[in-house]
């Protein structure tokens, strides 16, 4: 008698993060159509996504980067320090250079646009999960950009910061918000982005991404998380 061999998949455990409930069940909606694929918690905010991968200790975590509670950035930086494993992929409406920059550096393992195609969106949660990182064809372009800009202009010497900027372009480079750092520091919003206008023109770059590519170069991040402000 011939034997029939079928193959075993074991799906990929997957966390769908989106303040929007509507996007947030249709992609879970969307990725458990597929076998291959089993979403196995959905939350509403950052610090969402941080509690289902220690209940569920998923594979896969889809995060946007503007949440409430907890930012996209925060929340990678956490699960990273504390499940290296579980890969994370930023699904944004944003392509902002900033976002991008910040993600990548913060750990996430993928960058997807919302306006991805569904079989885009599931060959990227199972790509990642093969342990290969996913990019926007649109992202990719804007980081070979950015560093080809980058080197394109001469860096001032950082000994012109003052030590408050120091800290804030640390702060900036972590992933941590204008409104948060002005929390955190107890200053106003507007006296933050006074003072990122001050570190721009002394490093000689013209925006948020250019000074947290700095920031990285110059070793300024911190690669534990930093719990919300």
């Amino acid at each position: 008698m011939e034997t029939l061999l079928r193959e075993v998949v074991v799906p990929v455990r997957t966390v769908v993060t989106d303040d929007q409930q509507l996007l947030r069940d249709g992609l879970a909606t969307l990725l458990q159509a597929d076998r291959r694929i089993e979403v196995v918690g959905r939350g509403a905010n950052g610090q969402d996504a941080v509690d289902l991968v220690a209940e569920t200790r998923p594979d896969v975590v889809l995060v946007d980067v503007r949440m409430p509670v907890m930012n996209g950035i925060q929340v990678i930086r956490q699960v990273k320090a504390r499940w290296p494993a579980v890969r994370v992929v930023i699904l944004s409406s944003f392509a902002d250079d900033g976002y991008v920059i910040e993600g990548l550096a913060a750990g996430a393992d993928g960058y997807l646009l919302k306006d991805a195609t569904p079989d885009a969106l599931i060959s990227s949660v199972l790509t990642v999960a093969a342990g290969k990182c996913v990019l926007e064809p649109e992202i990719a372009q804007r980081i070979v950009a950015l560093l080809a800009e980058q080197r394109s202009h001469t860096v001032h010497n950082p000994e012109g910061l003052t030590a408050r900027e120091v800290e804030l372009l640390s702060m900036v480079a972590r992933g941590i918000l204008a409104k948060d750092i002005a929390h955190s520091l107890r200053i106003s919003e507007k006296t933050v982005r006074n003072h990122l206008s001050n570190i721009y023109h002394k490093l000689g770059v013209f925006d948020r991404a250019q000074a947290v590519l700095y920031a990285l170069k110059r070793g300024l991040t911190v690669p534990e998380w930093t719990p919300e402000l």
